[in-house]
């Protein structure tokens, strides 16, 4: 198990997708598109910006897609929300055209046949956290037919879901910020000292500032990560290992992973 040490010793997001995105393409499928989601209310990821999304996916596609709203009538999407482990895109369309297509959906299918996405694999991960969902789409190298992408799972099918495994739980446990920005150091300062049970008196004490500048903190922090209460803001921040992470490079910031909406160039 020689190829999973480097995820293991990644720091930083940039860095472990680039190396995944490298590592599926020498089997076969080089066109990724993870997502990670673990504040899902009652709809199907009703928020994008809440979810983390790593792609080397064209930015047109990942615009119309998740900027267009177009992956609610993702069928993919709709399977890894609803099961866990691997398919194979024969079955789930298979599947699919049991019923009448949708206009979402044709549309869809229309997208996918312009960005040449014929042929993959989807991977549903378990999660233990309530209304948690994470997934990863493997598109098959153009010019491989739905029958390719199924003789190489033949051979390679295990191997290839452990290491998307590994590279998925890498990725929880690295600082993130879905489509939000990273929170300052001062912001996370601030949330971990309320994680900590600190009053808002307490942090002005021990920052040696007044508690209206704690609250303007606090406020940036609830403003970044998207939320109205300082109490979300610290469950939302824990979620995204965005508080009590190390800074192993010494700057007063994390550096930016990225993410969905500055898509990354390895393609």
């Amino acid at each position: 198990m020689k190829r999973l040490l480097p995820y293991l010793a990644m720091d930083n997001v940039d860095d472990l997708w680039a190396h995944h995105t490298q590592v599926m393409t020498d089997f076969g499928f080089d066109r990724l598109f993870y997502a990670f989601n673990a504040f899902r209310g009652a709809g199907l990821y009703d928020n994008p910006e809440d979810a983390l999304l790593l792609t080397n996916m064209p930015s047109d596609y990942v615009e119309a897609y998740v900027g267009g709203g177009m992956f609610r009538d993702g069928v993919m999407l709709r399977w890894a929300v609803s099961n866990t482990g691997a398919a194979s895109w024969r079955d789930v369309y298979a599947e699919m055209l049991k019923e009448p297509l949708t206009k979402g959906q044709q549309a869809m299918q229309a997208l996918n046949a312009h960005h040449g996405l014929a042929a993959g694999y989807t991977i549903s991960f378990p999660m233990a956290i309530k209304n948690a969902n994470a997934g990863i789409g493997l598109v098959a190298k153009r010019g491989l037919t739905q029958d390719d992408a199924d003789e190489i799972w033949a051979e390679h099918g295990e191997i290839i879901q452990i290491i998307n495994h590994v590279a998925h739980l890498c990725i929880l446990q690295l600082p993130a910020a879905g489509q939000r920005r990273l929170l300052t150091a001062r912001q996370a300062e601030v949330l971990e000292l309320v994680a900590d049970g600190k009053t808002m008196q307490d942090i002005a004490i021990l920052l040696e500032r007044n508690v209206a500048t704690v609250e303007k903190h606090l406020r940036g922090a609830r403003d970044a990560l998207g939320v109205e209460t300082t109490a979300q803001a610290v469950r939302k921040a824990s979620v995204l290992n965005q508080i009590f992470r190390l800074d192993r490079s010494g700057a007063a910031e994390a550096r930016r992973p990225h993410l969905a909406g500055t898509v990354s160039q390895n393609r």
